[in-house]
């Protein structure tokens, strides 16, 4: 029997057969169902998000043409407030750094507006010398009508506090002294509401910041009197 000679294999791996692929039974040229739902939503989000935009955008020209018009019709004025008088007749300061006072101040409000009232609900008024406090008083409650000026007062600041006072305020208490002329910082805080026709808005907070020059009753070297002073809001 003659032995035959099998031919060398080349070395590559000859391993099972690879399964055929899962037949499509797409039709050619026609998208899926899920691309089609895809693109649907897309479209529908795209036209909700430009009806949104369009409808904010007519609200913002809505308030902003409301607005205007208010204005045009209310033309609003700032509430303007002054120290008109300020009387001080004791303010010195102890060893013990107690602050004696006695301080009188009458104030004045002009309201410009033809259309707006303002209804004063609290008036907090607080004496400050060198940035400390030294007297707390509250003021009237009272409605101020249209274009009416209304004066208040005399708010009294009266009896004694510790101060802490440092080296160089004290020497600016006592050039002060000498010239006869205290310089006192009035602040007010209030509570407000404004009313036009029927309507009444909510409180309102804001501050008013007076600063004074106030000439002592009875200094020889005091030769002035007090000045009204126009006071400013404290932002």
């Amino acid at each position: 029997m003659s032995y035959q000679k099998q031919p060398e294999l080349n070395g590559a791996y000859y391993g099972p057969s690879i399964p055929p692929q899962p037949r499509s039974y797409n039709r050619p040229g026609r998208r899926s169902r899920s691309g089609c739902g895809c693109c649907l939503f897309d479209c529908l989000c795209d036209c909700i998000m430009s009806c949104i935009c369009t409808i904010l955008c007519t609200i913002l020209v809505i308030l902003g043409l409301a607005v205007l018009i208010f204005w045009l019709i209310v033309r609003p004025h700032e509430v303007k407030f002054y120290a008109s008088n300020a009387s001080l007749t004791t303010f010195n300061l102890t060893q013990n750094d107690n602050l004696n006072y006695n301080l009188a101040v009458n104030f004045s409000i002009r309201n410009p507006n033809k259309h707006i009232g303002v209804y004063y609900d609290k008036i907090e008024a607080n004496a400050i010398y060198a940035g400390q406090r030294f007297s707390t008083i509250d003021g009237p409650v009272f409605y101020q009508g249209k274009k009416n000026t209304t004066d208040f007062g005399p708010i009294v600041f009266k009896g004694n506090h510790l101060v802490n006072l440092g080296s160089g305020d004290k020497d600016d208490f006592n050039k002060q002294n000498n010239n006869g002329v205290f310089e006192i910082q009035i602040k007010m805080y209030l509570r407000v509401r404004f009313k036009l026709g029927l309507f009444k808005t909510g409180t309102w907070k804001p501050k008013i910041k007076c600063d004074l020059e106030v000439p002592i009753v009875g200094k020889s070297s005091s030769n002035q009197g007090f000045e009204r002073t126009r006071c400013h809001y404290d932002l």
